[in-house]
């Protein structure tokens, strides 16, 4: 197949054309991060079945009238793991492309592990193996010789034929339409939105802090996001979450406090250190924001876990009956939530809640009673 390679504006109208033409047509990015907060947009490609292109966008100032084609709303975008590709999107435009299919999601409808990468996805359906040749290339590098090209061009190219093949396998369980719920929460804005005051929601281990300390992760969450956007470094690179915990938990309010703790960057604290300890002692007079009642520690009993243990048990049989991997319905943690009454847990949305949730939340409510024979496991209406 011929890779159309556009790095001219005089070439976008044919393309644009092109994808108009099509009911779906599948999309993936190279772009470059590792050194900076903001991703950096270096090629973009884009296939249907007969057709494959790379267009180059530091070649191309504006590229407006491909993303109005591409925002068509009649056509399907195909992607995998599409979160940063769409982030990119986000970030250019200020909108979501829609409909998405992600095929990384759809996996485990046929009977993949959740979260599959994408070379065992080629792997499996094509039988090829992908070639990594080019896997840490500097896509912002120009020229892009010819293998660099051929490789981004054959991410595209087999997704078109993963999504053909996923769909008739889809279609043939009646699952096609099982992934619209999950797919229509990827056009939550609030997920590519680079907030700095909910920076701090983000961090693992925050719900183990006392309030002042709370308060400080907070103020030294959004400073650090705040700052790694304006000097657009990754946020990482000025202090790791790590020690920002480790400072809400010290609360050093002096360049001596500072220089005691471990690990700490000793470049980053010479540099930002003042202000540091000035956020530090503020926040120590600050109350916190608080944190949402599901991101509190529940403290489980043995009731509890025997209920979940129950739960799991309905989850088995269910996922046996449909080829399903039990995990990918739902996880222990899943349930858990399910137990806890938290609402945007996963099994009480889309295909899940119609597999199992709905069953599991009447059990939970006395709505379904549960009994046993030495073969299986029966679940029947509640009898008043």
């Amino acid at each position: 197949m011929t890779i159309q390679y556009i790095n001219h504006a005089d070439q976008l109208p044919a393309l644009c054309e092109q994808i108009s033409q099509e009911p779906w047509i599948a999309l993936d990015t190279e772009f470059l991060r590792e050194k900076i907060y903001y991703p950096k947009f270096c090629l973009l490609q884009i296939a249907a079945p007969g057709w494959v292109a790379c267009v180059d966008p530091l070649s191309i100032t504006d590229l407006g009238p491909l993303f109005t084609a591409i925002y068509n709303p009649s056509i399907t975008k195909v992607l995998h793991s599409c979160r940063q590709d769409l982030e990119i999107f986000y970030q250019l435009t200020g909108r979501i492309p829609e409909p998405i299919f992600d095929t990384q999601i759809a996996a485990p409808l046929l009977g993949f592990q959740e979260n599959p990468g994408y070379a065992m996805l080629v792997s499996s359906f094509l039988n090829i193996n992908l070639n990594k040749a080019h896997t840490r290339t500097d896509w912002s590098a120009r020229p892009l010789s010819d293998d660099q090209i051929q490789y981004a061009a054959d991410d595209v190219i087999y997704l078109c034929k993963i999504y053909t093949m996923m769909c008739e396998q889809l279609d043939k369980l009646g699952r096609l339409n099982w992934l619209d719920n999950d797919f229509a929460l990827l056009n939550d804005p609030e997920l590519y939105q680079l907030s700095p005051e909910n920076a701090w929601l983000r961090i693992r281990g925050k719900n183990k802090l006392t309030g002042r300390q709370l308060s400080i992760l907070q103020s030294l969450s959004e400073w650090r996001e705040r700052t790694a956007q304006s000097e657009n470094k990754p946020r990482n690179w000025l202090f790791p979450d790590d020690m920002l915990l480790e400072l809400a938990k010290l609360q050093p309010v002096t360049l001596a406090d500072l220089a005691k703790i471990r690990n700490i960057n000793e470049r980053s604290a010479n540099r930002y250190g003042k202000v540091l300890c000035e956020l530090i002692a503020s926040a120590r007079q600050t109350p916190p924001k608080p944190l949402k009642e599901k991101e509190r520690p529940i403290k489980k009993t043995h009731q509890h876990e025997a209920i979940i243990d129950v739960l799991s048990a309905v989850v088995r049989i269910r996922a046996e009956e449909n080829s399903l991997n039990p995990v990918i319905l739902a996880t222990r943690n899943e349930l858990e939530q399910l137990l806890f009454g938290e609402e945007d847990c996963p099994l009480l949305h889309g295909w899940r809640y119609n597999m199992a949730g709905r069953e599991l939340q009447g059990l939970l409510q006395g709505q379904y009673t549960l009994s046993l024979t030495p073969d299986t496991v029966v679940i029947r209406p509640a009898v008043d």
